[in-house]
């Protein structure tokens, strides 16, 4: 397998050295990157080519594909197709010689199940700090969602999807259970339970609950590799989940949290274990706390020890914090507008972030490059960042435009994970425990009613049948009202213990 990978050669304007290849090192190819530009500048060819190049060095791929575009990676590029026309003589011009058209090993998924395999993770594995932003909650209801989730896990109690955990908000709802978890935990008021009630019904109706639940996403299915040792590129179906921005951004960290937790660390492997694209990734770091950025900076700058890399692509690079667009070595920057004062900052930033090239004036040339150009600057192989070039990025070798459904539904048909995923399993969790609880509870407390009804009653006829001889004072005596007070507290200790029983708190 190759140790780097082709981007691009000179641009037509010949600026920068006529033969000097602009290539990605393998090596330090999970060092991360950029890949920016503004809309209709060739930013989703540029992740195509990338992409499959990764692919064919035998590198496993995610990418999200948020228009539609980029399905066409599975299928064989043509002269014939319309979008390829002059893309030889691109090829022959940066000494690529002739453009081999061959589309790579392609598997489809979609939160919603509709376009792809579906992808589902459990409500535990997604946890408090990200369901929190996912449905735009305050500090004080986010740490009662803690609190949810802190009890459940005392308790037993799985929470794998949305019922599980609105069952559970539900129980400590109960002001007998409510008193106890906030003796315990900390206070639990009923306005900030009702309000992360009323954020879940939200959630809910936006068609989260087909995300949350079983079975859930092994890891291990998105870094396969076919028989001839090329790595599958996973196309994530986003046209319908990016109408759900926050849904979109919050799945994507996650996806990005799970490889941080899950995989070893590797140092930095001779090629990275999976190239993970993170599109419209201005979305992940809109209206998150502070809270969240740190642990979205902890996990871009050691998840490359992981042996993964991460590659946002955006529209600006001042999209992206500071702290974030520091660990990010390997940059392709299309062309910018540079029309009001605040573009024409941008323009600066991004110009100031690249070793510059005294062939050019870096601020000048990204306001000029044409469609399918960028300037390039790679990581050496010792770490250090190349001077900035001037390229005209590779013709893809797959199929410029999206594949057709029937082209999609032929594909899903020879999928490695076909059949793993497509039926929803809903084993017995938190909802399935806590309402045969509930259940068990209203049971015991008929029989009791029951039975003490059937005492008045027996009480009564004995009364009426006039089998009591002695006339008793109506006032009673101090024998008797203790016996009657330990008959209270007995009755009461008897419902208590069974509402303890139905929500997980009885001693055992």
């Amino acid at each position: 397998m190759a140790e780097t990978i082709f981007l691009g050669g000179a641009d037509a304007k010949g600026t920068g050295h006529p033969d000097a290849a602009q290539e990605l090192i393998l090596k330090v190819a999970n060092r991360h990157g950029l890949v920016a530009g503004a809309t209709g500048t060739g930013k989703t060819v540029t992740l195509q080519v990338m992409a499959q190049a990764f692919s064919d060095a035998g590198v496993p791929v995610f990418a999200a594909d948020v228009k539609g575009d980029l399905s066409g990676i599975c299928m064989p590029g043509s002269e014939t197709h319309k979008a390829h026309a002059n893309l030889t003589a691109r090829a022959q011009q940066i000494g690529m010689g002739e453009l081999k058209y061959e589309g790579a090993p392609t598997i489809f998924w979609d939160v919603f199940g509709e376009a792809g395999h579906p992808i589902r993770a459990t409500i535990s594995e997604m946890g408090p700090i990200l369901l929190s932003r996912l449905m735009g909650l305050t500090d004080v209801q986010e740490g009662v969602l803690n609190i949810a989730f802190q009890y459940a896990d005392d308790n037993g109690l799985l929470l794998l999807d949305l019922k599980d955990l609105r069952k559970l908000l539900v129980s400590l709802g109960d002001d007998t259970v409510r008193t106890e978890v906030s003796r315990k935990y900390g206070n639990v008021a009923p306005a900030s339970l009702s309000a992360v009630q009323r954020e879940l019904l939200v959630l809910e109706r936006g068609g989260a609950e087909r995300f949350f639940g079983e079975p859930a996403l092994e890891l291990a299915d998105f870094m396969r590799t076919t028989r001839d040792g090329r790595g599958y590129i996973n196309i994530l179906d986003a046209r319908k989940l990016i109408n759900s921005p926050k849904l979109y951004s919050t799945f994507l960290l996650w996806l990005l949290s799970e490889l941080f937790e899950e995989l070893p660390e590797i140092g930095d492997p001779e090629k990275p274990r999976l190239v993970f694209f993170f599109d419209e990734a201005h979305l992940l770091f809109a209206d998150s706390p502070p809270a969240l950025m740190q642990k979205i900076e902890q996990v871009v700058r050691l998840i490359r020890s992981k042996g993964v890399g991460v590659y946002f692509v955006t529209q600006n690079p001042r999209d992206l914090p500071e702290s974030v667009l520091a660990q990010l070595g390997n940059r392709l920057q299309h062309a910018l507008r540079a029309y009001t004062p605040m573009e024409q900052k941008g323009v600066k930033a991004a110009a100031a972030s690249f070793r510059p090239n005294p062939s050019f004036k870096t601020e000048q040339v990204i306001t000029e490059l044409g469609v399918g150009e960028a300037l390039v600057s790679t990581l050496e192989a010792k770490g250090a960042p190349a001077m900035v070039q001037r390229t005209l990025i590779r013709p893809p070798s797959s199929r410029l435009g999206p594949a057709t459904d029937a082209e999609r539904a032929e594909l899903q048909k020879a999928s490695p994970v076909l059949g793993k995923y497509d039926k929803m399993i809903d084993r017995e969790s938190a909802y399935e425990i806590l309402s045969k609880r509930e259940e068990a509870a209203a049971k015991e407390a008929d029989k009791l009613a029951k039975a003490q009804a059937k005492e008045k009653e027996t009480a009564a006829k004995a009364k009426a049948k006039g089998k009591t001889t002695t006339t008793r004072s109506r006032r009673m005596t101090a024998s008797e009202r203790a016996v009657n007070n330990a008959a209270s507290t007995a009755s009461r200790e008897v419902v208590r213990y069974v509402l303890r029983g139905i929500f997980g708190t009885r001693k055992r």
